[in-house]
């Protein structure tokens, strides 16, 4: 199955240059169902093959000068927080066996699972719906909104300490909406955020697992290629009039991970 996991590996990378947010949350399952790792040792890997593909992504947007360092520290620093916390302090608090139904025990593993299955679900939603229209304003947020996107900043960073994904699905939104971010420089922005978060994570909590680094430098190094093709093809194909059609593949997959888990 590594094979096809590598071959997975390509896609998500194309699919974070391609769409930008909501690319990175086939890294687990690809982890966990191509490469047979259990789900926390696939949050580490996860964060890890994030954040490197998304600084690299971040690279041709900070040349272009779509990238907004005040928001990404506005957005960026309670997510920061929040993340290290997470890996840090909140998982290891989690058992392996958490509680019992009868002869149905819900591990550490199912309960990131089931946590995942419901982020790709939202994720989904977030993608298959009318998005956002191209906000050209200069970002010049008010104290509120400033304050309502630190919040989801923190939210952000709960979630992707939890499952290993990078967020951008929710970054983009609250950029766009909330800070008044032009698209290209939330996207540009989130690839930046999202790299930070990602690697502060994986480093927070590497040396609580045993890391195969040959395996993890390969699919970032394949993830990276990936990531590359699909920012050139961004420039030709409109990666709004994809997301949809994505949306609904990651809608699948979630509802496919909630089965697959609690009946077979």
């Amino acid at each position: 199955m590594e094979i096809y996991g590598y071959i997975a590996s390509v896609f998500i990378g194309v699919s974070l240059g391609l769409i930008g947010g909501g690319g990175s949350i086939l890294t687990v399952p690809v982890l966990v169902y191509l490469f047979g790792l259990d789900a926390f040792l696939a949050t580490e890997y996860s964060l890890f093959i994030v954040g490197i593909s998304s600084m690299v992504g971040s690279v041709s947007y900070f040349k272009k000068g779509l990238v907004h360092f005040k928001t990404a520290f506005v957005f960026g620093l309670p997510s920061i927080i929040s993340i290290f916390i997470t890996r840090k302090f909140l998982l290891p608090l989690i058992p392996d066996d958490i509680f019992s139904f009868g002869s149905f025990m819900v591990t550490k593993d199912l309960l990131l699972l089931m946590i995942f299955a419901g982020l790709m679900i939202l994720a989904s939603y977030k993608m298959i719906r009318k998005g956002a229209e191209d906000n050209t304003e200069i970002p010049h947020p008010d104290h509120h909104n400033a304050l309502l996107a630190a919040g989801e900043g923190s939210v952000v960073g709960v979630l992707t300490g939890l499952v290993g994904a990078g967020g951008g699905f929710m970054i983009i939104p609250a950029l766009v909406n909330l800070l008044k971010t032009p698209m290209k420089v939330a996207i540009g922005t989130s690839l930046v955020i999202i790299s930070f978060n990602s690697l502060i994570g994986f480093f927070s909590s590497f040396n609580t697992v045993k890391i195969d680094w040959n395996v993890l430098v390969t699919i970032s190094a394949i993830a990276v290629v990936g990531i590359l093709i699909g920012t050139q093809l961004s420039k030709k194909i409109d990666g709004k009039k994809l997301k949809p059609a994505f949306g609904w593949f990651i809608l699948m997959m979630g509802i496919y991970i909630i089965i697959k888990e609690l009946f077979f």
